[in-house]
């Protein structure tokens, strides 16, 4: 088989996912690549060929695919394109979020034909308690861009669309994980909710600091701060990606959650990305 066009299928408040994704399209080497960037917004029905190459890159939000992403991702439907699906996590683990992301896509109409998950810096990451910090890094994308040039072996060895095998996503490695950290994590989870520790809301702002650019309400993927009024932030549309804190070119945002500290110190020791195809 021929791989002509190629499409990026991406949500990715903080470039991470899109990153990894932009890296496996980069090894397919298609003849004509186009993106559906879901981050911002919704896109109106669109329908996927099956002379289309698909990559789908997502991050995970608890242990899922991110909320917004799947309700964005409604929109889409496939003829049978071959799809690769991609979720990126920070380092603590992405539990069932590969598998959902499959049985979604698949409802659709998608070719599951490899799935991959990557590492990416979490959002709860700071320069005092850092999680995966500046992941997906060079050794990352490259990793990435391998896994691309893999499929497209897998689809160009392939003498017809019926050849081409689905994978059960189910059956790929999972990251090694010590014992010991993961226990301490669950236990220092379970004494903070014992003790009523408070998850914030929405990020902090410095009114001090801030210029009212307006970077974060440009960034916001839920459209929850309004330009002209970016020291507040509405709680109720608030994802928490921390795609405005990242971002603020005042470092006027923050977001202090007492699991930034958790997890940081029970997940110091770097997971390794993970594929099958």
């Amino acid at each position: 088989m021929e791989i002509k066009k190629v499409c990026l299928v991406t949500f990715s408040p903080t470039r991470t996912s899109y990153r990894v994704g932009e890296a496996i399209v980069r090894g397919i080497k298609g003849e004509e690549v186009s993106c559906v960037d879901l981050t911002l917004h919704g896109v109106e029905q669109i329908k996927l060929a099956e002379d289309t190459v698909v990559v789908i890159a997502v991050p995970v939000y608890g242990g899922h695919v991110a909320p917004l992403a799947l309700r964005r991702m409604e929109a889409l439907e496939s003829a049978g394109s071959p799809t690769i699906v991609t979720v990126v996590y920070g380092n603590r683990a992405y539990e069932h979020a590969l598998q959902e992301l499959d049985a979604f896509v698949s409802a659709k109409g998608f070719k599951v034909i490899a799935g991959g998950t990557f590492i990416g810096e979490h959002s709860y990451s700071t320069a005092d308690y850092p999680i995966a910090e500046g992941r997906p890094d060079e050794n990352d994308l490259q990793y990435a861009e391998t896994f691309g040039e893999k499929v497209r072996t897998k689809i160009c060895t392939a003498t017809s669309p019926d050849k081409l095998y689905e994978v059960d996503v189910r059956r790929i490695l999972r990251p090694r994980q010590p014992f010991f950290p993961l226990l301490r994590f669950l236990r220092k989870v379970v004494r903070l909710r014992k003790q009523g520790a408070l998850m914030p809301r929405v990020p902090e702002v410095d009114a001090a600091k801030c210029t009212h650019c307006g970077y974060c309400a440009k960034h916001c993927p839920n459209g929850a701060i309004a330009e002209g009024d970016e020291c507040h932030t509405m709680a109720e549309r608030c994802i928490r990606c921390c795609s405005c804190v990242k971002g603020c070119p005042q470092h006027a945002r923050t977001f202090d959650t007492p699991f930034a500290p958790l997890l940081s110190g029970c997940f110091s020791r770097q997971k390794e990305n993970r594929i099958i195809l």
